[in-house]
């Protein structure tokens, strides 16, 4: 009985020892999926950025091959400059620049930019009136982010 008793316990202690060796096998395999499926997803993740760059650009250049000029030619009353004044003098400015938002401010603002055929702006990004150019401004930071000069007449 006593054999018996010390049999059971050695298989009870060894059994689970057993089971571990196991399943830390398997314990093992699973981490390497979990490693091959992260690569995947960061892989993905950068396509997928990549393909967002690659819109916008395509977008931007639908927009710069549609040609707003001639609208503006045959529309000239509403790109007329009329009685348009500020209380700062003309910067030529360029994108990537950071301004000062007394030059951005609301009263600046071009609230309707699909009249002018301007493309919409972007959360965060405002179109503004600069005397005849016109920018785009990223109003979370103030960086002019596109120019169109001597847009108005």
């Amino acid at each position: 009985m006593r054999t018996l008793i010390l049999t059971a316990l050695i298989a009870a202690t060894a059994m689970p020892v057993a089971a571990q060796a196991q399943s830390w096998g398997q314990v093992r395999h699973d981490r390497r999926e979990i490693r091959e499926d992260r690569r995947d997803l960061q892989r993905d993740r950068r396509e997928l950025r990549e393909d967002r760059r690659d819109w916008r650009e395509d977008r931007n250049r639908r927009w710069a091959d549609n040609d707003w000029r001639d609208w503006r030619n045959r529309n000239r009353g509403i790109y007329s400059r009329g009685n348009w004044r500020a209380p700062f003098r003309y910067y030529a400015f360029r994108p990537g620049v950071r301004i000062a938002p007394t030059y951005w401010g609301s009263a600046y603002w071009i609230n309707d930019p699909w009249r002018y055929r301007l493309p919409p702006a972007g959360y965060g990004q405002r179109w503004v009136r600069h005397y005849d150019d016109v920018l785009l401004i990223d109003t979370r930071r103030g960086v002019v982010l596109r120019v169109i000069n001597h847009f108005y007449w």
